[in-house]
């Protein structure tokens, strides 16, 4: 079966797994973690997204956050480009870092937000590399000593997560505090890494149990929520393929973008193709790669075929197309 396109809806809630291929290890020491951490703050802070939870493990990372105008994808792109990079540059290594796809579940937040936060923070207590609530307190690779203020990220929004517990901040991290204490034992909820019907129900016997009184819900693998809720994500990314879906019937193709880009700039489709690093031939992939994923809704995969460039290499000529726009705007 295809993997279905990933939902990129902007304003939401979205739960972000990212892994190493071949569950190999993606941070090696405390250095690798703060330059994590410092490009993922500076790519949520540019596009005005709200982080919620996250924690650093030696072979995957969660991200908890609500995406801003640019949806999710634009900040996962740079940052896991230029992590890669720097992980293979500094580590003297070559070849992929991460599994292709990070996944990503669009979550209902008013059902999921806080179980979500705890679940998130209690990863190190889970691997077992953190025994006591105490120890996690200031355990500087997971965002609940962010919240504990024992460590330091301003664009991490701990205000938003504390006013969810009381009006004054001492209270509202002291009831935050029990809050994930009574997490503490209870190790690994499926539910709570994945979407679909299953899931959201909270188990199969659910499911079965609300099949049984006539209940009859939409789900989607790629969303954790109600069928309600399903619903109306689904709507909105409808509505944003529908689009795309007209330019694509108006005749608008990648080999159309790609003819009118090479016309645009006098750049013949053979030296694209080329692999040629002249510096115009570069801009030129980039404004093609922007085209296709915002006009077309294409995959940087199938525009890096298009254009003879690997797949990394048209996701940061078009990360860097995107960061020169946000300059000079």
């Amino acid at each position: 079966m295809p993997r279905q396109a990933r939902l990129d809806v902007p304003g939401a809630l979205h739960h972000i797994m990212v892994r190493g291929a071949n569950q190999s290890a993606i941070f090696e020491d405390e250095q690798d973690r703060a330059r994590f951490l410092e490009r993922l703050g500076e790519k949520v802070t540019e596009a005005r997204a709200s982080v919620y939870a996250w924690a650093l493990m030696d072979t995957h990372a969660h991200i908890l956050f609500k995406s801003g105008q640019e949806g999710i994808s634009a900040v996962m792109r740079k940052l896991l480009t230029w992590y890669a990079q720097y992980y293979n540059r500094r580590h003297r290594r070559r070849g992929h870092l991460f599994e292709n796809r990070y996944k990503s579940i669009l979550c209902d937040e008013d059902q999921y937000l806080l179980p979500l936060i705890r679940y998130i923070h209690l990863n190190p207590v889970r691997a077992g590399v953190i025994k006591a609530l105490k120890k996690l307190d200031s355990y500087p690779w997971s965002g609940h000593s962010t919240i504990m203020e024992k460590t330091r990220h301003d664009w991490m929004d701990t205000a938003y997560v504390l006013s969810l517990f009381a009006n004054r901040k001492r209270a509202a991290r002291s009831a935050y505090r029990t809050f994930v204490a009574e997490g503490m034992g209870m190790g690994r909820i499926p539910e709570l890494t994945g979407g679909g019907l299953i899931r959201s129900k909270g188990g199969w016997s659910q499911v079965l149990s609300a099949r049984r009184k006539g209940q009859v819900e939409e789900s989607d693998e790629r969303i954790l929520g109600s069928g309600d809720f399903v619903n109306a994500i689904l709507k909105e990314a409808e509505e944003k393929t529908r689009a795309q879906l007209k330019l694509r019937r108006t005749g608008t193709t990648i080999i159309k973008v790609i003819n009118e880009e090479c016309a645009r700039r006098r750049i013949s489709p053979r030296e694209l193709k080329s692999g040629s690093r002249r510096r115009k031939v570069c801009v030129l992939r980039a404004a093609i790669g922007k085209r296709g994923l915002d006009e077309l809704g294409l995959s940087m995969a199938e525009i890096a075929r298009h254009v003879g460039v690997s797949t990394s290499s048209i996701a940061r000529a078009v990360a860097r197309l995107e960061e020169e726009g946000r300059e000079s705007g």
